[in-house]
């Protein structure tokens, strides 16, 4: 396979990346347009160590370079324990417009994962909408990179079309609610099946926990001008990123809430189960992890987004008679997190990312929300 040269950054350790060269011609890719799960493909970034030059590496010149067609990319290495210290950025290209974007930050932070390192380190991914082209530059500012760089390019397929205010009741499947004082009304959930989930690439099995004590509030850290016609393919591209590029079983969280505040059935095992998540090191268990679908650390959710975490939280803690506005007590499952492992800490039934683990997840104005959305989730309780 020949390769063509994308880009050198100076100054420390940075990487230059090489792309497959594709021919003229190649963006429309056979199958494209086809009902399928689709897939992801991984390209190896080099490293190369240079001296001189700009010491953030801007205004390089890139060549425009095709790829097959994907909606979602990110940035894996070998090892799921090792930190990357400095800067990814990536351009696109529309596939549309043919446009390339400007340089465009992936959050290095490893906080959604599981509690057992497992797969390969990443960044969070970023939804750039179906684009054909691609730019990936990594600067570490003189630190070592890890090992295995690889640029992950994540094609969602196509799925079942899912409306703003679709959902799905309670399944036959799922067990009949057990009787508490303080259940909340089971909100619509849009089951994987739903949003066409491909259940043959992730573990067979479910894995359960204790039965869930807090809500974690998450922000999956991807865009938030996305239509929440594409929501659906966000979802599919997450779990494609988590599965494929991460290792992991399933996707990392339990539910997933769109701008338009649909609510996704996420991690496989049934909604009402105490499903093992990936999505708060330490604090996977006895806990539900519910992404909200987008980045909120200077943008405000919108408040039918907050409005799904209200009711799926109110929903999940009800299960349990946990009191959505109250607190609870959770076991560090890990010395990754904010707590030594076996340590015994008190959260608030519904929490954020972020108390849990050193990271700005959920964004600092989503996470300025939880008071309200507490108090909320405790009022459909029936507190």
């Amino acid at each position: 396979m020949r390769f063509t040269q994308f880009a050198a950054l100076a100054a420390g350790s940075s990487v230059l990346l090489l792309l497959p060269s594709v021919a003229a011609g190649a963006d429309a890719i056979p199958g494209e347009s086809r009902a399928a799960p689709g897939g992801v493909t991984a390209l190896p970034l080099t490293e190369s160590r240079r001296s001189g030059g700009p010491a953030d590496g801007a205004d390089r010149s890139l060549d425009s370079q095709s790829t097959k067609s994907f909606a979602l990319v990110g940035v894996s290495w070998d090892d799921p324990t090792a930190q990357l210290e400095g800067t990814v950025q990536v351009r696109t290209r529309n596939a549309a417009t043919g446009r390339w974007s400007g340089w465009r930050d992936l959050d290095v932070e490893a906080d959604d994962r599981p509690d057992e390192p497992i797969g390969r380190g990443s960044t969070a991914p970023l939804w750039v909408g179906t684009s054909n082209g691609v730019a990936v530059r990594v600067h570490s500012a003189g630190r070592p990179l890890p090992a295995g760089l690889r640029a992950e390019l994540v094609d969602p397929g196509s799925g079942p079309a899912v409306t703003a205010s679709g959902g799905s009741s309670a399944t036959a499947a799922e067990r009949v609610l057990p009787s508490v004082e303080h259940p909340g009304p089971r909100p619509g959930i849009v089951t994987r099946s739903g949003w066409g989930a491909d259940e043959s690439i992730r573990e067979p099995g479910f894995v359960y926990t204790d039965p869930v004590k807090a809500v974690f509030v998450h922000h999956t850290d991807t865009a938030n001008d996305y239509s929440c016609s594409d929501s659906a393919a966000i979802i599919r591209s997450i779990y494609l990123y988590h599965v494929q590029s991460n290792g992991w079983r399933d996707i990392g969280y339990n539910f997933l809430v769109d701008r338009c505040g649909t609510i996704f059935e996420g991690r496989a095992g049934g909604v009402i189960e105490p499903v093992l998540g990936a999505h708060t090191l330490g604090f996977n268990t006895a806990s539900s992890g519910v992404a909200a679908i987008g980045s909120f650390g200077s943008a405000s959710a919108p408040q039918a987004q907050q409005d799904g975490i209200v009711k799926i939280a109110a929903w999940k803690l009800g299960l349990t008679d946990q009191d959505a506005a109250g607190s609870t007590t959770l076991v560090s499952a890990s010395d990754g997190s904010r707590y030594k492992k076996g340590t015994s800490v008190s959260f608030k039934t519904i929490s954020g990312h972020r108390d849990a683990f050193a990271t700005e997840c959920p964004g600092g104005t989503l996470y300025s929300r939880l008071g309200d959305i507490r108090s909320r989730a405790a009022k459909l309780q029936g507190r």
